[in-house]
């Protein structure tokens, strides 16, 4: 098992509604598959209590922590508990993100600006804060925060797009501040992707069914013109997680599909 009594906390573990996978989910099975113990954090007790009874079917020890992210008491709390429940934390992964609200740029609010920054970037940040100092004691762990290909592509709104190039800005400094304690910080940036939160959300607004939200976004995949799935971040995930990718940090990792290399 690769992560074999490894300790993660998975922030963004639940999921709405859908048909497919979401990658907070899909995440926490794949590392539950794989051996770790896991605090399963989200604002939604139902959901993250689901993932929580799908992960301990495959034998791991899951428990579920609710907090909202853009609270920094409730992010020093999650950090608390994973040391209380299991003694230490070797992998954090920040699972958060929304787009929903987001604008061009003169139409932007100044208040939903602040409210998508508190929660994507923000938060990150105060959850990573609370858990390197334990990670340091340890001189080990990892932190794997989910970005975005917004961050590095043309996008026709501001604040997503914004908010996701900050979390790889902050994951590089947190990688190369925290290196001397053998800790690893790594972005991983999902393209377009067939999970609830991309395909419901379009679907709703749109008016469209949810097979044409996936045929519009395939078309602009180069591999194979198709999108991806959760597990496709899952798997990035784990092997980043894991003691195979000990020599790896401080990079931006698309899992996309070939969609910010198609240049030229």
């Amino acid at each position: 098992m690769r992560l074999k009594d490894k300790v993660a906390i998975i922030v963004g573990a639940g999921q709405q509604p859908g048909e497919t996978a979401g990658n907070g989910r899909a995440v926490a099975l794949r590392f539950a598959e794989e051996g770790a113990k896991l605090l399963l954090v989200d604002a939604n007790a139902d959901w993250a209590g689901e993932t929580a009874a799908l992960c301990r079917e495959s034998g791991a020890e899951a428990e579920v922590a609710v907090a909202d992210i853009t609270r920094e008491g409730d992010c020093r709390r999650i950090a608390e508990a994973c040391v209380e429940r299991f003694g230490r934390i070797d992998i954090l992964h920040n699972n958060v993100g929304r787009s929903r609200g987001d604008k061009p740029t003169p139409d932007m609010e100044a208040d939903m600006w602040d409210e998508l920054m508190n929660m994507n970037l923000k938060g990150m940040f105060m959850t990573c804060k609370h858990v390197l100092p334990v990670m340091r004691e340890q001189r080990s762990g990892v932190i794997l925060n989910i970005s975005s290909t917004s961050s590095i592509a043309a996008r026709g709104t501001v604040t997503y797009k914004t908010s996701k190039g900050g979390v790889n800005t902050m994951t590089h400094h947190i990688a190369m501040e925290n290196a001397p304690y053998g800790i690893r910080a790594i972005s991983i940036l999902p393209g377009l992707m067939d999970t609830p939160m991309a395909i419901e959300r379009r679907a709703n607004e749109t008016g469209k069914s949810r097979d044409e939200i996936r045929a519009e976004r395939a078309a602009g995949v180069p591999l194979k013109g198709h999108t991806g799935t959760a597990w496709d971040v899952a798997n990035a995930a784990l092997f980043l997680a894991s003691d195979e990718a000990g020599y790896i940090t401080g990079i931006c990792l698309p899992v996309d599909g070939g969609i910010t290399a198609n240049v030229g």
